[in-house]
């Protein structure tokens, strides 16, 4: 199925690099705010939820809605969509799917509509390949242990060696699950430092650390904030690279358009494209 062929003359685009985003149904999604916030002006960004009335984040229903995602990437293809990402890093291995069941989808969803498509938990080992990562720790931050399982899984299936993965209820944070569900992936702003930290002592000789998810932690203001704000300032306290699933499926983004975010300060993974000596690419 061809993208309209309208879409190949620029004069038609409102903007030169026109990006998509889409998330867990019932989940604001800061991906399109934090992604235009930190893009040159000559991007544009445009957000599209998924919809599952019924939907309680288990597994099982993401394995059952799997193909709300063909339906979102062919919208984004007929809207000018130049490439399409997907947060949340459950999907990749919701179904029972490995690295190489991923590839394949992904790449067959890109073809089929002329318009790359990104998924946050594939990034996350396209990353580690890039970079040469082998050994990693995994942050599992909020999530469920049949989700923390299901990235270690996945992650394993793609020759990655994790060596540690722990979510907050693991790392002594919270007492159960149920108290950090009730914290909607919102946490106070200290929590950060403490867990990068307890993450860095568990596993002190990897490559890097991973983060899963769409966790938040409050910044100075109150304000809460995805890993991309955080990123630069745990990597500098646990002196280890961080790939953070927002940052992971950013970077493929801004390598498939063939341009970088905005200044510094974004993390490692991010500012490592911009272009030797310009702090303002």
């Amino acid at each position: 199925m061809s993208k309209p062929v309208k879409w190949s003359d620029p004069d038609h685009k409102l903007f030169p690099y026109q990006v998509g985003f889409t998330g867990p149904p019932k989940d604001w999604d800061a991906a399109p705010s934090d992604f235009l916030r930190m893009s040159p002006d000559s991007v544009g960004v445009h957000g599209r939820l998924l919809h599952t009335p019924e939907y309680a984040h288990t597994l099982e229903q993401r394995a059952n809605n799997f193909h709300l995602l063909e339906d979102y990437v062919h919208t984004m293809s007929e809207a000018g969509a130049d490439v399409v990402g997907q947060v949340g890093t459950n999907w990749v291995h919701a179904n029972g799917t490995d690295h190489d069941d991923i590839v394949r989808f992904t790449t067959e969803m890109s073809e089929k509509y002329e318009t790359p498509f990104h998924m946050a938990g594939l990034t996350l080992v396209q990353a580690c390949q890039a970079l040469g990562y082998e050994k990693i720790a995994l942050n599992s931050v909020y999530f469920w242990p049949d989700w923390r399982d299901g990235v270690v899984r996945f992650l394993r299936s793609a020759g990655i060696d994790v060596v540690w993965a722990g979510n907050f209820v693991d790392q002594g944070f919270f007492d159960d699950q149920q108290i950090v569900n009730d914290h909607t992936w919102i946490f106070p702003g200290d929590l950060a430092a403490r867990s990068f930290s307890y993450v860095a002592e568990e596993a002190p000789n990897v490559d890097a650390i991973l983060v899963n998810g769409m966790c938040n932690f409050r910044g100075e203001s109150g304000q809460p904030q995805r890993m991309v704000h955080r990123v630069a300032e745990m990597e500098a306290l646990v002196e280890t690279p961080i790939l953070a699933a927002d940052c992971t499926l950013y970077w493929a983004i801004y390598r498939t358009l063939g341009i970088g975010p905005v200044g510094s300060g974004n993390g490692s993974l991010l500012d490592s494209l911009r272009p030797p000596g310009d702090e303002l690419a």
